[in-house]
């Protein structure tokens, strides 16, 4: 990919490996890079998603280093919003997106982030749609991390969604394949021990502490969400899973969704870094922005959750309280596409049936 762009000299008369042995590995910036994504659902064949897929990747590559030559060398880690390559399925069957919109592991998209990674020297944090070839039948939404060195580090697919499949509707079978471990992964690097995490999961304290439990330090946030008051619930969430995990969030949002059919604004605005205390260290408004950055102190936050005191939660917590009565309650129940037909149909019934179950057994 080409490095060529009209900046000043200034900006680019260092190498980013040069300075970056000037800064530590305890410490780095990360950017919330707040960019456009342009939706495939208009393409009428695989081939033309791929050349509108490639296109974001070609602009996405000018504006990271763009962004790093403006934010500082020592810039390590760029999270990039939910779904960036594609947009969502809008009225697209499982068997149509899988075929027009989802990437191959492994495959030419990976290849060319990798290179973007590798080129920048950063961990790229991204969202999309990714087959499986033990699942044949479905794709999953994955958060990925890639190295510095191109290759995914990072692998974790979505656990709660509406309408899309996950490893809990088929979770036997996922669990057999992956393991635990495989479900909540964790990767350790020299940038810190990084988790994922899509979208409306930040709404899920389950999942984040699942996360914390296996050492993750930093929550890379792809999310493309509608961006207002302080008071929408996923803004609290945020705050609170920093706090809840004493980790850093690191959450990029859309800025906007172009070529469907909803209106290109709705998931604009609000990508934020928030630090192991909950504090906002940086957040943007609307529009393509680089503004969301901040400094990632690793060593401060492990002094911090090292330190004994009333503040240090995650040092506090007694979860042989709450094994038993997660161990006796099922809400949505796993394997539901083990034997059926992945369809908007279904999850919409099988909510009903929660529902219905819920208020049967007096707990709505």
């Amino acid at each position: 990919m080409s490095s060529e762009l009209n900046l000043p000299f200034h900006l680019f008369h260092f190498s980013t490996f040069s300075l970056f042995h000037y800064f530590t590995m305890e410490s780095y910036r990360a950017i919330a890079l707040q960019t456009k994504c342009f939706a495939v659902n208009y393409a009428k064949s695989k081939a033309e998603a791929d050349a509108i897929i490639k296109q974001t990747i070609e602009r996405l590559s000018k504006q990271i280093f763009a962004s790093i030559a403006f934010v500082g060398f020592d810039t390590r880690l760029v999270v990039l919003p939910e779904y960036f390559l594609t947009g969502f399925p809008m009225g697209e069957s499982i068997e149509e997106w899988r075929e027009k919109a989802c990437l191959e592991i492994g495959g030419e998209i990976y290849e060319l982030l990798g290179e973007i990674a590798s080129e920048r020297k950063i961990f790229l944090s991204g969202n999309a749609y990714e087959l499986d070839e033990n699942f044949p039948e479905l794709y999953f939404q994955t958060c990925f991390i890639i190295a510095p060195s191109g290759e995914v580090v990072l692998r974790y697919r979505r656990l709660n969604s509406m309408f899309a499949p996950t490893p809990h509707d088929v979770w036997d079978k996922y669990l057999d394949i992956y393991g635990l471990e495989g479900v909540f992964p964790v990767a350790r690097t020299e940038i810190g021990n990084l988790a994922a995490i899509a979208s409306e999961e930040i709404l899920y304290p389950e999942i984040l502490r699942c996360l914390a439990m296996r050492g993750a330090e930093v929550f890379l946030h792809n999310t493309s969400e509608v961006f207002g008051s302080d008071r929408l619930p996923k803004n609290a969430a945020k705050i609170c899973r920093a706090i809840e995990n004493l980790a850093y969030v690191v959450s990029s949002n859309s800025a906007g969704i172009a070529d469907c059919a909803i209106p290109e604004s709705s998931t604009d605005g609000g990508s934020k870094i928030v630090d192991y205390r909950g504090i906002i260290l940086s957040e943007t408004a609307q529009g393509e922005s680089m503004a969301a950055f901040a400094e990632i102190d690793l060593d401060a936050l492990r002094r911090f959750r090292r330190r004994p005191g009333l503040q240090n939660i995650l040092s506090r917590q007694r979860f042989e309280l709450y094994a038993e009565s997660y161990a006796k309650n099922s809400f949505y129940p796993p394997n539901t596409l083990l034997e059926n037909k992945a369809e908007r149909a279904h999850f919409v019934q099988t909510q009903k049936n929660v529902i219905e179950k819920l208020e049967k057994e007096e707990k709505i």
